[in-house]
């Protein structure tokens, strides 16, 4: 009776085990980070054209994930892309002359916003990147396609 009963607690163990093993790996297959429920701070940044850029899409600084896209919207009087961004609140960014590019992750890969950061000032009374910010500067995504119909149409004439 008491070997069973160990028996029963091992396998339960195991299963509970292997249970936690699969959640982990759905939130790594899935892309979510530690960080992602609440450890940042969100900024925004306008587009003309954001290409193919979807939700939870990488932010990078230099290339290391500093954080994802968390919404786009289109701003209806002005007709242009609103992309808010949740941001790791390490490392600290200057925001005197920061600016934001989306970019291909290869010749066919999927988008993903590149920020570049501005120098620091300290005598500047807004140094770094915080809650709410607005980046001012950005370069709309390089659309393929429209590279390719610009080639085709210039050689014709």
């Amino acid at each position: 009776m008491m070997k069973q009963r160990q028996i029963d607690l091992g396998v339960g163990f195991f299963m509970l085990l292997g249970f936690f093993a699969c959640l982990m790996m759905i939130f790594k297959v899935a892309g979510v980070q530690q960080g992602a429920w609440g450890g940042g701070y969100q900024v925004t940044a306008d587009f003309v054209n954001v290409g193919g850029l979807k939700v939870r899409a990488p932010v990078t600084i230099a290339g290391v994930r500093i954080g994802e896209v968390t919404a786009i919207q289109l701003i209806p009087g002005q007709l242009i892309a609103r992309v808010e961004m949740n941001l790791n609140k390490i490392p600290a960014i200057p925001f005197d002359d920061v600016s934001a590019r989306i970019l291909t992750e290869g010749l066919l890969g999927s988008n993903y916003v590149s920020i570049t950061p501005g120098f620091d000032d300290s005598q500047s009374a807004h140094p770094f990147l915080a809650q709410g910010d607005v980046i001012a500067k950005t370069q709309e995504a390089l659309v393929l396609e429209n590279l390719i119909g610009q080639l085709l149409f210039s050689t014709k004439k």
